[in-house]
């Protein structure tokens, strides 16, 4: 028998975004958050570097250059109306954020330190500025933490390790969502008067990620096969200083204190791709630049990376502000970043486009903004859009808190109806999901298509694309997809079946990779994150608007929206 639950907001996911938006909504109702693992193990807590607001506490700042340089790293495919929402609150979150207990990095005076990164300026590009406040090198975690007491406090009901397989929309109205709980492998019907997704990324498309093993992308494949649509999918940011065969991050924060990139030449290769900021330029213009180096055979001692090199950062300072990093170089690299520098590559970090929501995290069923009632998304899993073509650093988590809190503050417009019960027909598709997937005797197994399609879009849809590898991608993918129609899980037990939801995860990366092979396909311009070496140039004329992905009766269907320009019209992108 299906067990029920219902709250006046039901939250999914627990990072930074979740927890936001159920502290807000908690004071308007009772809040229950669901989550994939326990809520401290999300993947904001994986974040290092900072959060980004122009306190000024080092040095003069503005939000008007913050404005300017999150528009500017955007390509100018930003939403300009969302920016300054999100530029606008970052003073008042980020000292919101202090007094809920998350101890931020002093300065000898005692106000919040802040740091330098990359495409963060003073004077509207002329120079880099200190605008990432942080708490050494685990930001994330500390923000995390202190907003999981906070929810407590607030009442908030968790249930963690429960895995979402459906969304409840009856005519145009969202119900709730159907979940497995992974302990008893039963299924939960969670009814809701307004539900908020805040289920992050989906970085394991790719084989090298700096993403946590949950970040699959589940509900925003969920909501693609009901026919809603997903926006700007083509745009995906690697990240240039993953540690090399392994993916794992070393901030932006590291360049930010001083560390420089090097090709195997001993060159400091950034002067000659952004001669102002060298280092410090966005995160697209440098993965680019490493993977050229690396292609006219400049990468260290001939091999497929490059090294970044902390030498030049006094050792006390990489104690205490960048200890994570230094520990993880000594685990992983068997590299002490104070005596030798760190070999280093590109890796797949964030997901541009998502779930397309309006600025109070209403989700759209459009591309003319028609919403779906009682349905909201914030964090990296939507598109708001104020990251573009390309985000900044320090600006993720900046999102995640701003929107996060604006969903929550907006989904207090559907309190005064009442809660309407998920019907048991809606409980069918989950079921049939399992029992076809328990009951098939095929012969493929999940982690090998996995690996194979995480390998595709790494090979054909990563730092630099053209027509004929993402043709052949889209060709590949379809053969995963017949192959994932003939996987057998040898697992049939109900607790912990982690065998199953593999299977599932599976199937929602595969929609998803579609979505982005096809519409960086459709995208016959370089912009930010996606670059088609067969069309280098940035084309305003025919591409200055967002792309909207729908999937219809099986087939990928696209629609399209002007980009909002309120003050900042596009122009060249130097620095």
């Amino acid at each position: 028998m299906t067990r029920r639950f219902s709250s006046d907001t039901l939250v999914i996911g627990s990072g930074l975004a979740g927890l936001s938006a159920a502290i807000e909504a908690s004071r308007h109702g009772r809040v229950a958050l669901l989550a994939k693992l326990y809520p401290t193990r999300c993947h904001s807590s994986a974040a290092q570097g900072g959060i980004a607001a122009a306190l000024g506490n080092e040095e003069p700042d503005s939000q008007e250059w913050h404005f300017f340089d999150t528009v500017k790293g955007s390509d100018y495919l930003a939403d300009q109306d969302c920016v300054e929402a999100m530029c606008g609150d970052a003073i008042k979150t980020v000292v919101g954020l202090e007094r809920l207990g998350v101890p931020f990095s002093r300065t000898e005076a005692g106000k919040i330190a802040q740091r330098r990164f990359g495409g963060h300026t003073m004077e509207f590009g002329r120079a880099p500025v200190r605008r990432a406040c942080y708490c050494a090198d685990r930001t994330g975690l500390a923000i995390v933490s202190a907003l999981y007491e906070q929810a407590e406090r607030c009442g908030i009901e968790f249930f963690p390790e429960f895995h979402i397989l459906d969304i409840v929309i009856e005519a145009g109205d969202c119900l709730g969502a159907i979940a497995l709980e992974i302990k008893t492998g039963e299924l939960c019907a969670f009814s809701a008067k307004s539900t908020i997704i805040a289920s992050g990324g989906y970085g394991r498309l790719y084989a090298t990620t700096s993403n946590a093993i949950q970040s699959t992308g589940d509900l925003p494949a969920i909501l693609f096969k009901k026919g809603l649509p997903l926006k700007d999918m083509e745009f995906f940011q690697f990240h240039p200083t993953g540690l090399y065969g392994l993916g794992i991050l070393i901030t932006e924060g590291a360049r930010g204190e001083g560390g420089v990139l090097v090709n195997g030449r001993g060159e400091r290769f950034m002067e000659t791709y952004a001669p102002h900021i060298k280092d410090l330029a966005p995160r697209d213009m440098v993965s680019r630049a490493i993977i050229r180096e690396l292609r006219a055979g400049r990468g260290i001692g001939g091999k497929d990376y490059v090294h970044l090199d902390l030498r030049g950062i006094p050792q006390k300072t990489l104690g205490s502000r960048l200890p994570e990093i230094v520990s993880f170089c000594k685990i992983y690299m068997g590299v002490d970043p104070s005596a030798a520098p760190i070999p280093v590559v590109p890796t797949a970090h964030y997901a541009m486009g998502g779930i397309p929501t309006d600025t109070d995290g209403r989700v759209l069923k459009d591309e003319r903004g028609g919403v779906v009632e009682g349905l909201f998304a914030a964090g990296e899993c939507a598109c708001v859009s104020v990251h573009g073509a390309n985000r900044l650093g320090c600006n993720s988590l900046l999102d995640t808190v701003v929107f996060g809190r604006r969903a929550g503050g907006a989904a207090k417009g559907a309190q005064g109806k009442n809660i309407r019960e998920i019907p048991p027909g809606a409980m069918g598709p989950a079921a049939e999901t399992l029992s076809t997937l328990l009951e098939r005797q095929g012969g493929e197994k999940t982690g090998a298509i996995k690996k194979d399609l995480q390998i595709l879009m790494m090979d054909k849809c990563s730092v630099f694309r053209d027509e004929e590898g993402l043709s052949a991608a889209a060709g590949e993918l379809e053969g995963l997809r017949q192959r994932s129609g003939n996987i057998r899980v040898m697992d049939k037990g109900k607790k912990f079946n982690t065998e199953v939801l593999e299977a599932i995860e599976l199937g929602h990366m595969i929609n998803l990779a579609e979505a982005v092979i096809r519409s960086a396909l459709g995208r016959r311009e370089s912009r930010g994150a996606h670059y088609r070496e067969d069309y280098p140039e940035r084309d305003d004329n025919n591409w200055l608007k967002h792309t909207f992905a729908f999937l219809r009766e099986g087939k990928m269907t696209f629609g399209y929206s002007p980009v909002s320009i309120t003050k900042l019209p596009p122009r060249k992108r130097e620095y």
